[in-house]
């Protein structure tokens, strides 16, 4: 058994000295059982300028409820008129070792027919998470950042969206969530890409550092390290650790093709076997001319309008393209700009270059 106060003063020499290497393993991988939690709650918008619910039963159950609470009862049957309140959703994120009484932002969105939250002040509301528990209290005066602005004959305008709203610092945090991150004798780092080539890698730059067998590969994603029991040395330890530099494993060849966006991407390892590739295309333009056909006078005949469709049909010059073994597709990409092709003739000229055998990569279409 090795001393982990030694390797933590060898670690922070080391760490220090070297500068060779591209990425931190911060940046590349994630401990595990470090991560935040969602929480989400339902409330009260007040204060609206009659922005708010026109009228639903839920909205109504929600503020006799709130009324009740304090002591006022409502008398049955009898309908509110709310035009200054709106229900919301509630969403936030509770980090990683947060602790009570810190406090965290909150988002607020409408969940009924609320015209604009602009102005409003939300009432204190629990926020729970996926247990069920309620983790923090919410309540503050919304930040909105959209418009909207309604005449009489209907017509609107709306910018951004007036019906969601922040509130900076506007949960104050009531439980807190135990994090694994204490117990047993190895932390993991689970890399954000899975690679096998990257995971080992990292595996490697730790034993290097520290010494053989320290961390060990589980699969293509997590990297087992040998850590100290005690929590302080174990936060100095992963402190040095994430701050180990290495070369990562480059990606598999891609190409990713946005067909809404016109956007490619080509990975640097995409290869080409050899091929040649003509493209050409067709352009049809159909004109319409709209003429009025008027009789003579004593004819008697009625004035018509006579439809007159002109179709042209342009086609465009093929040119081939003819490519040796292991050529990158920066060139034929810069062959395409060459002659002038859109974005859509590249996708075509991709997809049939995958169909046929002669892409070395993945097409990913999306």
């Amino acid at each position: 058994m090795f001393s982990f106060k030694k390797i933590l003063l060898s670690l922070i020499i080391i760490s220090f000295s070297s500068s060779s290497f591209s990425a931190r393993i911060k940046d590349l991988a994630s401990v595990q059982g470090v991560r935040s939690n969602q929480l989400v709650g339902y409330g009260l918008v007040v204060g609206l300028p009659g922005t708010g619910e026109r009228s639903s039963k839920f909205t109504e159950q929600a503020f006799a409820t709130m009324l009740r609470n304090f002591g006022i009862n409502i008398p049955a049957g009898q309908k509110l008129n709310i035009k200054n309140v709106a229900p919301v959703a509630i969403t936030a994120e509770l980090e990683a070792f947060a602790k009570r009484g810190q406090k965290i932002d909150i988002t607020v969105s409408a969940i009924g027919e609320a015209k604009s939250l602009r102005g409003g002040e939300l009432l204190q509301t629990f926020l729970k998470g996926v247990d069920g528990n309620v983790y923090a209290l919410a309540q503050g005066s919304l930040v909105v950042g959209g418009l909207g602005a309604e005449g009489a004959d209907g017509s609107k305008v709306v910018i951004n969206t007036p019906t969601v709203g922040r509130i900076s610092n506007g949960a104050i945090i009531e439980r807190e969530i135990l994090s694994p991150f204490a117990s047993g004798d190895s932390i993991t780092f689970n890399l954000h890409q899975s690679d096998f080539t990257t995971a080992k890698r990292l595996a490697d730059t730790i034993n290097n550092l520290v010494g053989p067998n320290t961390a060990s590969m589980l699969d293509a994603t997590s990297v087992k390290v040998l850590a100290p029991r005690d929590i302080s040395q174990r936060v100095s330890y992963l402190s040095t650790l994430e701050n180990l530099t290495f070369e990562p494993a480059r990606s598999t060849a891609k190409v990713i093709v946005n067909s809404r966006t016109g956007t490619i991407v080509i990975g640097q390892d995409v290869k080409l076997l050899p091929t040649a590739i003509t493209h050409g295309g067709i352009s049809v333009t159909v004109s319409e001319n709209r003429e009025v056909s008027q009789p003579n006078a004593f004819a008697g005949g009625n004035t018509e309008v006579i439809d007159n469709s002109t179709i042209n049909i342009t086609q465009e010059d093929s040119r081939m393209f003819k490519f040796d073994t292991g050529v990158s597709l920066n060139d034929l990409v810069r062959a395409v700009n060459e002659v002038g092709l859109a974005p859509g003739d590249l996708m075509a000229i991709l997809e049939a270059l995958k169909q046929a055998g002669a892409l070395q990569g993945e097409l990913i279409i999306i």
